[in-house]
């Protein structure tokens, strides 16, 4: 019997991420009903798993226990033909992903998501500076291979088309290239 990472998937595994509120939540629902791949939101999962511990009250919220919530998701990642959407990537294994999606806009337009979610003090500020310095794209960039790692920005419905329509066309050819493995 092979072990997990010798398994080849039938379908990729996707992972899309960005700051908090640049617009994964709504790229991986609709990716997820035109592709019929599995969402997985992962702070949803967190929650209803039991993976969260202490609460931060600065950044008002839990903090997560990444190693329960990986014990939690490594059968299905294994299967593949999952979307994963969270605003963090560093902890995920590598073998997990075939692709890495980082969405990003502009500080204006996330400001006012972010405002518009609650978000104030040093939580509001600390993640547009994360968007301002690129922290997300840059983890993503040194913890996978950099080939597999794209920038999408995502301000607009039309860029929410077009981002939906890049990955369909990613997929179409991980298919192809993969359909006789």
């Amino acid at each position: 019997m092979q072990n997990n990472q010798q398994m080849k998937r039938e379908a990729p595994n996707i992972l899309i991420t960005g700051t908090p509120g640049v617009g994964k939540s709504t790229l991986c629902q609709q990716l997820s009903e035109v592709t019929g791949l599995r969402w997985l939101e992962i702070s949803k999962i967190a929650k209803d798993n039991n993976c969260l511990e202490e609460y931060d009250e600065v950044y008002q919220c839990p903090v997560l226990d990444e190693d329960k919530l990986l014990d939690g998701l490594e059968k299905v990642m294994c299967q593949g033909g999952n979307i994963v959407d969270y605003h963090g990537c560093e902890f995920f294994p590598e073998r997990w992903f075939d692709v890495i999606f980082v969405l990003r806009t502009d500080n204006t337009t996330l400001y006012d998501r972010l405002v518009s979610r609650g978000y104030s003090g040093k939580k509001l500020e600390d993640n547009i500076d994360c968007e301002i310095f690129q922290t997300i794209l840059e983890e993503a960039k040194a913890s996978y291979k950099e080939n597999i790692v794209h920038e999408l920005n995502s301000r607009t419905p039309e860029e929410l088309q077009a981002n939906i329509n890049r990955i369909c066309l990613w997929l179409q050819e991980w298919f192809h290239d993969n359909q006789n493995i």
